[in-house]
């Protein structure tokens, strides 16, 4: 990492973990209940660390029998230069599911903090209708891009083949941010009326202040975020990216708790408690989010 870096992102830590009267007193604890909703979707997004073969076959260990009724419709990737997927269909939660592989804490983090990356605008072909000042982080793009047609056919197919018009996208590190695109690219071009909703795992910026406020206009988002996580704090505010509202912090205390806004700098949110990535620890990173570790 260049000094350059290291000092832009010391200098962002700052403003990061300035501290909110409003954001402290905005935060609220999810009970137990509440936090049990989501262990369905941990183990989806963990899933999509399993390779296209396991998941078509719905046969990958503890992440698959957990969701014992899950009907799968497609998969794809290779784990490498196209990062694994699939979809299909939960009969108990009447949604098709849509996940994405993510990658290695120590894979992610170059991704997310060198300076080789940069905010870009949307392809239109892809995201007919988005406006151009809504950009995101080139290599996520290109991630998404890579799956975004064969994701469509498929959720097309699930959708056709099991009569829901609910959609649920998941996704951990990498695979939360394709998700996150997913939320923005689906709506597009399924049928209005459709629901969606979008539940990811140790997400990083994906894009600009625009790009976050039309999520937070658009997308049905959560992102659940474990202790101190380095990877939800990259890339910096100070390069133009900006988290969209939604987000859910595990605490050590093992509380989980609700914060409200874009970038809540509480001291019980990520940025506040993690205002910089040398606070952080990448072995948080794959959880446990509840009990779940991510990984197949």
């Amino acid at each position: 990492m260049s000094a350059i870096l290291v000092s832009a992102l010391l200098g962002a830590a700052a403003v990061q973990a300035s501290p909110s009267l409003f954001g402290r007193q905005s935060i609220t604890a999810l009970s137990t209940t509440q936090i049990d909703s989501y262990t369905p979707y941990t183990y989806y997004a963990s899933a999509g660390y399993c390779t296209a073969a396991q998941t078509l076959a719905w046969d990958c260990g503890t992440n698959c029998e957990a969701n014992p009724t899950f009907k799968p419709v497609a998969s794809g990737g290779n784990g490498d230069s196209v990062q694994y997927w699939y979809v299909g269909y939960d009969p108990t939660l009447d949604t098709v599911i849509v996940s994405h592989q993510g990658t290695d804490p120590d894979e992610i983090l170059p991704l997310v903090t060198d300076a080789d990356f940069f905010l870009t605008s949307l392809d239109t072909t892809l995201f007919p209708g988005i406006s151009s000042s809504i950009e995101v982080h080139n290599g996520f793009r290109d991630a998404q891009a890579d799956t975004a047609t064969d994701v469509l056919a498929a959720v097309e197919s699930a959708m056709s083949n099991y009569s829901t018009t609910t959609v649920t996208m998941t996704g951990h590190s990498l695979g939360a941010a394709i998700a996150v695109l997913d939320s923005v690219y689906l709506p597009l071009h399924l049928p209005t009326g459709t629901t969606f909703k979008t539940i990811v795992y140790g997400l990083p910026r994906v894009g600009n202040q625009d790009f976050a406020n039309y999520a937070d206009a658009n997308i049905h988002l959560t992102h659940i975020n474990h202790e101190e996580d380095p990877i939800p704090i990259c890339p910096g505010r100070f390069l133009g990216f900006v988290h969209a509202s939604g987000e859910v912090h595990i605490e050590d205390s093992g509380e989980w708790a609700n914060c409200p806004g874009q970038d809540n700098p509480s001291t019980q949110c990520i940025v506040g408690d993690v205002p910089n990535i040398f606070d952080g620890d990448l072995s948080d990173h794959d959880g446990p989010y509840n009990g779940v570790e991510m990984g197949c």
